[in-house]
């Protein structure tokens, strides 16, 4: 079946608002096995969402709609619906009682509130649809069904749209799929996006089902393998020789298949495996590596401490970089890099230390040492490697490309030096 999502609001045309409930449905409905083929916004005008819904109903057989079901005036979704659906507006006793009882627990806990006439308009329902029970406010989810076509509204705030969805929606949409979409995906850091998409250019041309596609992240290359198939178990079985022929030709470069993982989160778990701890060395990223490790639970096993040495006095005082080395080859330089990681394994008696030092921008940069060029050091048990790195984008991007490739790095250095 074909599913279409139409997104309401004016403030997300003006982008007052990010529209999370697109992606978020979007997978869903991956997940489900149902084809999206396209998306829309429109704003809350009714001449206009009419004509989006019309056009929706004749191209999809099912069709999400999410926001505009609130209590004021532009609130306008499901009185539209109803219209072009030929459905009259009913009142729902059940969901008059829930919004009053909801409101009553309002008031109580904010006095000087009093419940406006307006809330009501959130108990009328398209005549034959079925209510979907909102424990988290007072709009009521919808599904409207008529001429073989189904359309589920929903509230916009996500945090009513997805218990909904997943407590109610999903299940019953699930019924009257016959097969599931199942992804697998396979992470890979420390290779370009191009290099990954040449080593893969021969099972993409004769992909099917499965198939594959990549996404370029900051640092990192995902390539989500999909299959359509009766079952999850059966989707399993296609997906798993894809798998393992992507192991085969990215070796290490693979930091895991699991989609929720993180690459900080890879290299935490690395870490505690290997009963290591490790120290962060940071000029231009300026605690950025830390506080990306520190995000993983369970990081105070492994993180032992956390240096920020944005001078040369500072790098010297706490990292043992030699003031020679500081005036013969400057900050930015790779033995600079090399001493810092050096340093700062002796100073906390950590197994490891990533270090970085750039040129982040937008100034600072010359001829031979431009913005954008980042050295990255990392000592493992003695060992010291470090990568000269050229960087494009604003300051923030040098940034955040450095942080992803010192994770990289470290990760690296501990698969090669410790076993």
């Amino acid at each position: 079946m074909v599913a279409e999502l139409v997104s309401v609001g004016t403030e997300i045309l003006l982008g007052n608002i990010v529209n999370t409930n697109a992606a978020y449905l979007a997978e869903m409905c991956a997940r489900l096995g149902l084809s999206v083929y396209y998306q829309t916004v429109v704003g809350d005008n009714e001449a206009r969402m009419t004509e989006i819904f019309q056009t929706a109903l004749g191209r999809s057989d099912v069709v999400i709609i999410t926001g505009g079901l609130g209590p004021t005036k532009d609130d306008l979704t499901k009185e539209t619906a109803a219209k072009v659906l030929g459905m009259k507006l009913v009142e729902d006793a059940h969901t008059r009682q829930r919004i009053e009882s909801y409101l009553d627990d309002y008031v109580k806990s904010h006095p000087g509130n009093t419940v406006t006439e307006n809330n009501w308009k959130q108990a009328l329902v398209p005549e034959g649809a079925k209510v979907l029970d909102n424990e988290n406010g007072t709009a009521p989810g919808l599904i409207l069904e008529k001429d073989g076509k189904t359309v589920v509204l929903l509230p916009g705030p996500p945090g009513e749209l997805k218990p909904l969805f997943e407590e109610q929606v999903y299940p019953y949409l699930k019924k009257g799929q016959p097969e599931v979409i199942y992804s697998q995906m396979v992470k890979i850091c420390g290779i370009g996006e191009s290099i990954v998409e040449t080593k893969i250019a021969d099972l993409i041309e004769k992909q099917d089902n499965p198939t594959i596609a990549p996404y370029a992240k900051t640092g990192e290359v995902h390539l989500r393998i999909t299959a359509r198939a009766k079952d999850k178990a059966e989707a399993k079985k296609l997906i798993k020789p894809v798998t393992r022929e992507l192991k085969v030709r990215f070796g290490k470069n693979i930091y895991t298949t699991d989609e929720k993982k993180t690459l900080e989160e890879a290299v935490v778990e690395l870490l505690a495996a290997k009963d290591m701890t490790v120290t962060t060395a940071e000029s231009c990223t300026g605690g950025a590596i830390a506080a990306r490790i520190v995000n993983v639970p369970g990081a105070s096993d492994v993180l032992k401490q956390g240096f920020v040495t944005y001078s040369n006095k500072a790098k010297r005082k706490y990292l043992m970089v030699k003031k020679s080395t500081l005036k013969s080859e400057g900050a930015v330089s790779e033995k600079t890099a090399r001493e810092m990681a050096k340093g700062g394994c002796f100073m906390t008696k950590s197994d490891a230390c990533i270090a970085v030092t750039g040129i982040a921008g937008p100034g600072g940069g010359t001829d031979k040492k431009p913005v954008g060029l980042v050295y990255i050091g990392c000592c493992v048990g003695g060992h010291v490697e470090v990568r000269e790195c050229h960087f494009n984008g604003s300051r923030s991007q040098v940034r955040e490309q450095s942080v992803v490739s010192a994770l990289t790095l470290l990760r690296d250095c501990i698969l090669e030096y410790c076993y």
